[in-house]
């Protein structure tokens, strides 16, 4: 399994991004997807995940509201748009496949990480 994530980049707190992760070597579909995100010295964090079809999501308090996860499964890729951007959100984000179809957010229930995509937010 391979996770690609791309969208990162460099914003103005208030602006949005849409990160994208395609994955391939699996049968997408059948699985959850998730988000984490790291910061500069603390420790990965969830931020979003969704359950094999798209039905059931789940957010990190510090995001409701402002980022919004969704996936396409006929193209193999989850998203995650992401508005009203913050300084304390820059991060490099992660997509991740559950190891079933649910939408945990817990760090043991995901079996597969892309490589990342870093995500900063000026002041």
């Amino acid at each position: 399994v391979q996770l690609q994530a791309c969208g990162g980049g460099l914003v103005q707190a208030g602006g949005s991004l849409r990160l994208s992760c395609a994955a391939s070597g699996c049968t997408f579909s059948t699985y959850g997807m998730g988000w984490f995100r790291q910061a500069s010295g603390k420790e990965r964090e969830f931020v979003a995940s969704i359950s094999w079809g798209g039905g059931r999501t789940n957010y990190a308090d510090s995001v409701k509201g402002r980022f919004t996860i969704s996936r396409d499964n006929a193209k193999n890729t989850v998203y995650l748009q992401m508005n009203a951007l913050k300084p304390e959100d820059t991060a490099v984000y992660y997509c991740a496949m559950s190891r079933g179809g649910s939408h945990s957010s817990r760090f043991d229930d995901y079996a597969y990480w892309g490589q990342g995509t870093l995500v900063t937010v000026s002041s």
